[in-house]
């Protein structure tokens, strides 16, 4: 039987698996300085992210706080100032001339808007402090509309404008706060008489799918241009028309009617065409969700 012989063992072979060894320890141990040292950046990062947030939410509840606070405080010489001019109006202490009857109701009708500015600045402290209630109950649409008429009526002074509120009809009842609904409407309505100098209003509600109902707010006005309607929607935002220029506002109605929307479980749209009107939306389940049966 033959042997085969044995190849004897290269010392240098033993060098090379040394060194490589070597070289992959070095490799190994700089890679893991390199991680530790991320790891301390990330770990600072963390921190330093976490101040700014703590600093962003005292500064939110800050903001909050002197929102809720200015409101209030403007509300009582607001309310003492329409007091006295329906006061005067109402001649109880004494006849006014024609000019001193014009000065007064501009006065008041000044006074009527610092108010709607200031509920809007309430009504987002109470929101962004998250003590925004919803009170929902069992109401009529027609009952809705009579109160939104009743409540437009005295203040339409445009003979151009006509509002038309379309009276529903087969509409079951809604189980929903009505009051957050009613102001949503409001903030429509007020804008389309605003921008409307002639043609029509009209306000209507449909039944729409999934057993939700759609209110709708329908103008003539002087419409939207296509690349601010995704705006309007947003805090604070005031459009860039001329005509926009004298009308005065805190710019917050339909983001506040946008919030409202989402708390009573529904959304808020728009659609407009520059000269011909716009269309404001609301969209809202029929019954709140969570909501007790009955009615």
């Amino acid at each position: 039987m033959t042997k085969v012989a044995s190849r004897p063992s290269d010392p240098a072979d033993g060098g090379d698996q040394l060194h490589q060894l070597r070289a992959q320890a070095e490799e190994l141990e700089a890679l893991r300085a390199e991680l530790a040292e991320t790891n301390r950046g990330v770990v600072a990062l963390y921190a330093e992210l976490d101040d700014n947030a703590e600093r962003l939410k005292e500064a939110s509840q800050l903001k909050t706080r002197f929102l809720s606070y200015m409101s209030h405080e403007f509300r009582t010489p607001l309310s003492s100032i329409r007091s006295i001019a329906r006061i005067l109006l109402d001649r109880l202490d004494g006849p006014l001339t024609e000019e001193q009857e014009k000065q007064v109701m501009f006065m008041q009708a000044s006074a009527a808007e610092l108010t709607e500015m200031v509920d809007d600045l309430l009504d987002l402290a109470k929101i962004e402090a998250g003590r925004i209630t919803i009170s929902a109950a069992w109401f009529d649409m027609v009952d809705l509309f009579s109160a939104l008429r009743g409540m437009f009526k005295p203040i339409i002074s445009n003979e151009a404008i006509n509002v038309v509120f379309e009276e529903p009809t087969d509409a079951p009842r809604l189980y929903t706060d009505d009051k957050k609904l009613s102001q949503i409407l409001r903030n429509f309505i007020s804008n389309a008489l605003k921008f409307t100098h002639r043609g029509e209003v009209r306000i209507r509600a449909e039944l729409s799918e999934n057993d939700t109902v759609t209110f709708s707010v329908i103008d003539t006005g002087i419409g939207i241009p296509p690349e601010q309607l995704k705006q309007l929607f947003q805090d604070f935002v005031q459009l860039g028309s001329p005509f926009q220029r004298h009308i005065r506002g805190t710019g917050l109605g339909l983001a506040l009617s946008q919030r409202f929307a989402a708390l009573l479980g529904g959304a808020v749209w728009a659609v407009s065409e520059v000269g011909r009107g716009s269309t404001f939306a609301v969209r809202i389940p029929i019954r709140l969700p969570e909501s007790p049966s009955g009615g």
